[in-house]
């Protein structure tokens, strides 16, 4: 199993598999949030409570997901960079970092045109908004403590640490809303409670996030890549094929 990832960590072999997957990854996960978004907000039924401001958890609800989840894929990729030293997982945190930042902001903009109809103000400082904007300021610190040095290793292994010391935040945002009282809804099971024909296409709508994560991810890493390996030989050639085709 470690030969084979080992394999990934060669530069020149994981700038052209990524470039396999982007299309195909791309091209699904357009579809995905197509059906779920055309789904959700042109057929879905109005909630009995909310009407038809409930529609944007379709925008909201993924978003908030994902931006835990990149989180915690962050983490894993931090703690495989410094305990194995594998310089391409550093790479992946900071490819990761940026599109875990606009998906934190998404959640974040959303929760609040949410909130506003619901609780009659835009902002409060709730328990689960205030731990969402401290993932927020997070990411905007990996992705700024990652450019802060010329060294890429030192660069890797100051934001790597800084990942898995934030981790602590996740399970904070989580059970935010069963350790306080917040007013913001609590752990409802929503994906189980809700009815069907709103159900259906909010999965669509998070497998369409998870996709266009990944697709979005691949693309900055083969950037990332490119940018660290310019003075490589393999990527002159590749400069050159561009150039003749």
């Amino acid at each position: 199993m470690w030969k084979w990832l080992h394999q990934f960590a060669r530069p020149e072999r994981l700038y052209h598999v990524c470039g396999r997957f982007v299309p195909w990854l791309g091209i699904a996960g357009a579809l995905c949030l197509l059906v779920g978004w055309v789904w959700g907000f042109g057929f879905a039924p109005k909630d009995y409570q909310q009407g038809d401001s409930f529609r944007i958890m379709y925008i909201h609800v993924p978003a908030a997901i994902w931006s835990m989840g990149i989180y915690g894929s962050m983490a894993i990729a931090a703690f495989i960079g410094l305990v194995w030293q594998m310089k391409m997982s550093d790479t992946v945190v900071a490819a990761m970092a940026p599109v875990g930042a606009v998906f934190t902001f998404i959640a974040l903009v959303t929760g609040s045109a949410w909130g506003k109809p619901m609780w009659g103000t835009w902002w409060v400082w709730d328990a689960r908004l205030t731990s969402e904007l401290v993932l927020l300021f997070l990411y905007m610190g990996i992705i700024a403590l990652y450019n802060a040095f010329d060294d890429r290793r030192l660069a890797g292994r100051a934001a790597g640490i800084l990942v898995l010391v934030g981790v602590i935040n996740i399970p904070i945002i989580h059970f935010s809303v069963e350790w306080w009282n917040t007013l913001h809804q609590g752990s409802t099971n929503m994906q189980q409670s809700i009815a069907p024909s709103m159900r259906y296409p909010l999965r669509w709508a998070i497998f369409g996030y998870l996709l266009f994560f990944i697709t979005l991810t691949l693309m900055r890493l083969r950037n990332l890549i490119l940018f660290q390996e310019r003075q490589r030989p393999w990527v002159a050639e590749l400069v050159n094929k561009e150039r003749q085709s």
